[in-house]
């Protein structure tokens, strides 16, 4: 439940910095899009740690799935946000990508660090 806490929380503070000066630079629209693009990288992030967590059971099993939900968390969020700027430029432009670029790395990059620092799980771990 910690590791969970820090994967919600480490992204929502990042975009708490990120939003003044963005604010600075883009005006009110930076709202818009760090928000969707925020969104659009922590649920299905958040949804793979979970499904992740609750059924793997060996640590090679847990390789396996972190790789293959940062397949689909890619196909997901990026897909998205490029057809979001793709369909409706005027709302999501180019600055929409960059953000969704920055959070997309960042959660990555925490996932899988507090994935990576688990202890393993399963019926050999309880002899080590």
């Amino acid at each position: 439940m910690k590791n969970l806490a820090i994967l919600v929380g480490a992204p929502l503070f990042l975009w708490g910095v990120l939003l003044y000066p963005g604010w600075l630079l883009w005006g009110d629209e930076v709202f818009l899009h760090s928000g969707v693009a925020l969104g659009l990288c922590l649920v299905p992030a958040v949804v793979t740690y979970v499904m992740i967590q609750r059924f793997t059971a060996t640590p090679d099993a847990r390789l396996l799935a972190t790789l293959g939900g940062s397949g689909i968390r890619m196909g997901v969020s990026l897909g998205v946000g490029l057809l979001l700027h793709t369909k409706m430029a005027e709302a999501f432009p180019a600055v929409f990508l960059y953000w969704l670029l920055v959070f997309y790395l960042v959660i990555l990059a925490l996932e899988v660090g507090l994935l990576v620092r688990q202890p393993p799980v399963g019926p050999d771990s309880a002899s080590t």
